[in-house]
């Protein structure tokens, strides 16, 4: 099967967005790596988190304006971290003829890892955007949260060395991604 990458944008809400870390710089960041992918043919799919403060249909809900999904777009409902837990991702993939996920969003230790990694398991390659997840913003002191960057930095070291038989992984800045590269 011939290389094929797929944007995933995982998360980024409005209700979520007032918590994120450097919130401004990963929107912008998601939102210039789109528009390469969409200029390049590559899809763009949208994981949108339900439940928990963040009902269907309210404003909190809604994915960012900056990053609000096209009519191109492919958009994936989620009621837990794992992106393909009961929903449409891999059928949606599949469907797109992807063989590689780009992924970003938030929260990098939570729905980020744990969608990236399943993404693995359902035997995609994976490129996680160095610079385009983010997760809680939260100060060096807060007990037993490492601080925001160190858990950005954290979760991009560990998956540099995540060895996974027969996948390829890498951890690129936004700048590095290539959608044509396999």
């Amino acid at each position: 099967m011939p290389h094929a990458s797929a944007l995933l944008v995982i998360d980024m809400q409005n209700a979520l967005m007032p918590l994120a870390y450097r919130a401004a710089e990963t929107v912008a960041t998601i939102a210039g790596l789109r528009e390469r992918a969409r200029a390049a043919g590559v899809p763009v799919v949208t994981v949108q988190h339900q439940g928990g403060g963040m009902e269907a249909g309210t404003e909190g809900w809604r994915i960012v304006p900056e990053l609000a999904f096209g009519a191109d777009d492919s958009v994936v409902h989620k009621n837990s971290a794992d992106g393909f837990l009961d929903t449409d991702l891999d059928k949606t993939l599949r469907a797109l003829g992807a063989t590689e996920v780009v992924v970003t969003g938030f929260a990098t230790e939570i729905c980020v890892d744990t969608t990236a990694r399943q993404a693995l398991s359902h035997r995609y390659d994976l490129v996680l955007v160095a610079d385009g997840h983010t997760t809680s913003e939260r100060p060096a002191t807060t007990g037993a949260f490492a601080a925001s960057a160190q858990s950005i930095a954290h979760h991009n070291e560990i998956f540099r060395h995540l060895d996974f038989p027969g996948r390829r992984i890498r951890v690129l800045p936004a700048s590095e991604v290539d959608f044509a590269a396999p």
